[in-house]
C-alpha cells in the first residue's frame, strides 16, 4: 500500500509518500480501506516534535487520527462488523490506504453520509462532545461560554451544549461575529474586545478550545462553583484563580460517534470542509492546516 511515512521530527519535508507493508488484523481488529481522513492539529504537533515528551514517536511513523472507509478483513473474535461494512472512527495511522483498528472503536457509516466527507468528522466531533459531556456536564439553563466557537471542535461544543439545554455563548474574534451568528449559539461575544468580555454575564462553565491570554481575562467571569473544561491542558491562570479545571482528551466512542455522524448527515451539525486533497499532497495539506485555514482539510488516499 501507499502511506505517508514520517521519517523524523521537523517540517513537512519529513513526510514521505512511499510504499509500506499492508496491515494485518489482529484479534478484535479489522482492516479498513481508507476512503478519507483529515488533518488535525495533533498531526503537525506530533510531526514537529512538540509532543515528544508525552507522545514519543518511533520512526518511520504514520500519522493520522480520522478514518472513514470500508472493512476489508476481520480478525479473530470480531462479530460486530463484516467485510464490506462502511465505517468511521477515531483511530491511529490513517495517513495510508489501509489501516487496522479495534472493531469496537468504529461506528457504521450512516446511510446517506458521503464517505469522502465523513473522514473529517471523528476527532473533532468526539473532542467537542467530550469537552461538553465529560468536561462541563451542563444542566439545562447553565450559562456556558465556548471559546473558539467557529473552529471545528468549537462548533461541535456549541451544538452539544445546546442539546443539553445550556444557554450557550459563542466566543470568537470580532471579525468572526457575523459568521458565528449562524452556528446556533444564544449569544456571540468578541473575545478580542475587552469591553465585550466585561459585559459577559456570570458563567457556569467555560469550554475552552483556544487557550492563551484570553482565558486569564475570562476566569473572573466564572462562578466560584464553575468549571473550566479544556482540550489544551490546565492554564497557569486557573491555579492563580483557584478554578476547577477538567482536562479533556478525546477517546473513541463508537455509539456517540454514530449519533453525531447522523447529525452531520442531516445538517443539524455542520463541520465545514475547506479543501479536499489527495494523500500524495500531504505536505500541502499540513501546511494549509498549520497556517489556520477556515474549515477542515479532507485527505483522500
Amino acid at each position: 500500500m501507499k502511506a505517508i511515512l514520517l521519517r523524523g521530527y521537523g517540517e513537512v519535508d519529513q513526510l514521505h509518500y512511499e510504499d509500506a507493508p499492508d496491515p494485518v488484523a489482529g484479534p478484535g481488529e479489522v482492516v479498513v480501506r481508507v476512503a478519507s481522513t483529515s488533518i488535525n492539529p495533533i498531526d503537525f504537533k506530533l510531526r514537529a516534535g512538540h509532543m515528544k515528551a508525552i507522545m514519543p514517536l518511533t520512526f518511520p511513523d504514520i500519522l493520522g487520527r480520522d478514518v472513514a472507509g470500508e472493512v476489508t478483513a476481520i480478525g479473530d473474535g470480531v462479530t460486530s462488523l463484516k467485510v464490506t461494512d462502511k465505517v468511521l472512527g477515531l483511530v491511529n495511522h490513517s495517513y495510508a490506504q489501509y489501516l487496522t483498528a479495534k472493531a469496537e472503536d468504529l461506528a457504521k457509516l450512516p446511510d446517506g453520509l458521503d464517505i469522502l466527507d465523513a473522514g473529517v468528522v471523528p476527532l473533532v466531533a468526539l473532542t467537542g462532545t467530550q469537552l461538553i459531556e465529560n468536561g462541563v456536564h451542563p444542566k439545562a439553563g447553565d450559562v456556558v461560554l465556548v471559546t473558539g466557537a467557529l473552529g471545528s471542535v468549537g462548533r461541535v461544543a456549541v451544538f452539544v451544549a445546546k442539546q443539553h439545554g445550556a444557554h450557550v455563548i459563542a466566543g470568537v474574534r470580532a471579525k468572526q461575529k457575523a459568521e458565528a451568528e449562524t452556528i446556533g449559539a444564544d449569544t456571540v461575544v468578541a473575545l478580542d474586545d475587552d469591553a465585550e468580555i466585561a459585559s459577559l454575564p456570570e458563567l457556569d462553565a467555560i469550554a475552552d478550545t483556544v487557550g492563551g491570554e484570553t482565558i486569564g481575562k475570562l476566569l473572573p467571569k466564572l462562578k466560584k462553583s464553575g468549571v473550566l473544561a479544556t482540550v489544551l491542558g490546565k492554564p497557569p491562570a486557573a491555579d492563580q484563580a483557584g478554578t476547577k479545571v477538567n482536562e479533556v482528551f478525546a477517546r473513541p466512542d463508537a455509539k456517540r460517534l454514530y449519533e453525531l455522524a447522523v447529525d452531520v448527515r442531516d445538517r443539524r451539525l455542520v463541520i465545514p470542509i475547506s479543501n479536499r486533497l489527495p494523500l500524495s499532497e500531504i505536505r500541502k495539506a499540513q501546511t494549509l492546516a498549520e497556517k489556520g485555514c477556515q474549515g477542515k482539510i479532507a485527505v483522500l488516499p
